[in-house]
Parts: structure tokens; C-alpha cells; sequence
């Protein structure tokens, strides 16, 4: 008789407790607040100048905003009890609000490069103490809101886009600013247009692992650090066990520190709540997989299931 299993407290582990939605609602706050304001001041700065690195820079913290506004609000989200509808909790929301960034971020970069190339058509002459000042003040702002995430930033998707984001803004506005003084002292306009490209593909690169993690997450596919090959291997090897098969294993939410597996075991006899339990600890000792959901069937073919329906996995 087949025997279903889900990981939980007596398997051999307790779930870790979802994270307050306000552990970083400070920095969030501190970072919505102050980007926004230099937002305004800069998107004027960079009309006033006619800089369009300047724009660039504000279009990407503009982004940057709403970004953050979102990682919040998925933040927030991911601390909320789960509910009769909601039985895996909100903590999914953090993936939905990751994808939804980078399709924003990548957005704002194509409005940026249609601006861009208009001032390229279209020069004019470039104000660049004005420039200089702005992104000046940009390093501060961005660099101090980067601190601020720099704890949460190795553990959290969600939060690490925040943080790339921040320091990437950094980084850029040290472009401007070198690009400014170069103009002011050489009267080169058309620099301006050349760094805002240039930042552009600094962007793009910088963003690309980030939006390369937010796809493989809402695809849930297998995470970062797991080799679904070994992990095949050791469910293999527990006694008695004869094949294996619709293994999957995926992150219930964008830190990683919920990863889910579902499988189904073929082992005649079927299996107790002890040798379930020291399977489900062994998952989470070696590969730090928290909610383990098998399966245990007598023989191949119980529920229809055979051998050749062992999964095909193509690495892409």
C-alpha cells in the first residue's frame, strides 16, 4: 500500500518561520523616500543641462523606485500566515514582484536608449558643473541606500535586486560625473550621449544574472546549489529502494530558504513514518531541501506509473 509523506517538525526538523515583512521596511522606507526625491531634482537637473547621461540616470532611478516599492510590498507579503486558499503562504509573491523588476528595469532601459539616440541626432551643449553636482550627490544617496540592504542581499533574490540595483546606480553615477568633468573641460558634447550608452550596457550586463535567477524562480526551476543528479542518486541509494521517478524540486520563495521536493519512490513493501523521516532529514542535511513530499509505491506499475516515465531533463 502506497504511503504519502510530507516533510514537517517530527521528520527531523522544524520549517523555518517566515520572515517579518518588516526586516528591511526601514531601509525600503529610507530608500523609496530618498531616490524618489533625487529622482525629481535630477530628471530637472539633466532638462536644465541638457545632459542625457543625467536622464538616463534618472530614468534608472526611477525604476529603481518602483522597484523597491515592490520588493516591499512582496516583503511584507512573504510574512503573512498562510490561509485555507493560500496553503504555501504569500512568499511566492517575492518571485512575482522579482520577475515583475527586471521586466521593469529592462523596460526603463529601452526608453533610456530611445532618449539617448535622440540626443545623439540632436546635440546640444552640455552644462557639465551642473552634471558633476547632480551625479555627485547621486554616489551619496545610492551608495548609502546600498548599505542599508547589504546584510539581506546574499540570502534574498527579492532583496539582492534592491541591492544590485542601489550599487549598480553607484557605479553609474561615477560615470556621469567622470563624463561631466570631461565635457566641461573639453566641450565635447557628444560625450554625453556616449556615456549615457555606455551606461546603458553596464545596466544590461549587471542586470542579466538577476533577471537570469527571477526566471528560473517563477519557472520553478531546481535552485541554485542543488544538483537534481545527486540528489537522484541519494534517494536511490536509501535501503531498499528500487526507482525513482517525477522528481521535482523548486523554491517556494525568492530567499531560497524554502525549497520543496516532490518525488515518487518505487520500494516493495512501501515504507514507515521512521524510514520516511530519516529520509526527509537526510534531504535537508545534504541538500538543505525543507519540504519533502514522496510518494511510495510496491511496485512500477501502482497509479499507472512505470519506469520509462522517469524524467527527461534537458539542461538549457
Amino acid at each position: 500500500m502506497p504511503h504519502d509523506h510530507h516533510d514537517h517538525a517530527h521528520a527531523g526538523h522544524a520549517h523555518a518561520a517566515p520572515p517579518p515583512g518588516g526586516q528591511f521596511s526601514a531601509a525600503f522606507a529610507w530608500g523609496i523616500g530618498l531616490n524618489l526625491a533625487f529622482v525629481v531634482v535630477e530628471t530637472l537637473g539633466g532638462l536644465w543641462a541638457h545632459s542625457a547621461a543625467l536622464l538616463s540616470d534618472a530614468g534608472h532611478n526611477l525604476s529603481d523606485v518602483l522597484s523597491l516599492a515592490l520588493a516591499w510590498g512582496a516583503a511584507w507579503l512573504a510574512g503573512r500566515p498562510a490561509t485555507v486558499r493560500y496553503t504555501f503562504g504569500y512568499r511566492g509573491a517575492t518571485i512575482q514582484a522579482a520577475l515583475l523588476n527586471a521586466a521593469l528595469l529592462y523596460g526603463a532601459l529601452g526608453f533610456i536608449l530611445w532618449e539617448t539616440i535622440d540626443h545623439l541626432r540632436h546635440p546640444e551643449p552640455v552644462k557639465g558643473v551642473a552634471v558633476m553636482l547632480l551625479a555627485g550627490t547621486g554616489i551619496a544617496i545610492n551608495g548609502l541606500t546600498a548599505w542599508l540592504f547589504r546584510a539581506g542581499q546574499k540570502g534574498d533574490v527579492n532583496v539582492r535586486g534592491a541591492y544590485l540595483h542601489m550599487l549598480t546606480d553607484a557605479l553609474v553615477s561615477l560615470g556621469v560625473v567622470i563624463g561631466g568633468a570631461i565635457t566641461y573641460f573639453t566641450g565635447w558634447n557628444w560625450l554625453d550621449p556616449i556615456i549615457s550608452l555606455g551606461l546603458l550596457v553596464v545596466i544590461a550586463v549587471g542586470s542579466w544574472s538577476l533577471l537570469r535567477d527571477t526566471v528560473r524562480l517563477g519557472l520553478q526551476g531546481v535552485p541554485d546549489g542543488i544538483d537534481l543528479e545527486k540528489v537522484r542518486q541519494f534517494m536511490l541509494a536509501q535501503p531498499d529502494v528500487q526507482s525513482l521517478h517525477d522528481l521535482h524540486i523548486w523554491s517556494l520563495s525568492s530567499d531560497g530558504h524554502d525549497t520543496a521536493l516532490m518525488a515518487h519512490l518505487v520500494r516493495p513493501g512501501g515504507a514507515d513514518a521512521a524510514w520516511l523521516a530519516d529520509l526527509s532529514a537526510g534531504l535537508l542535511r545534504e541538500f538543505h531541501i525543507h519540504h519533502s513530499t514522496v510518494q511510495v509505491e510496491d511496485s512500477e506499475l501502482e497509479h499507472g506509473c512505470k519506469t520509462a516515465c522517469e524524467s527527461r531533463i534537458s539542461r538549457i
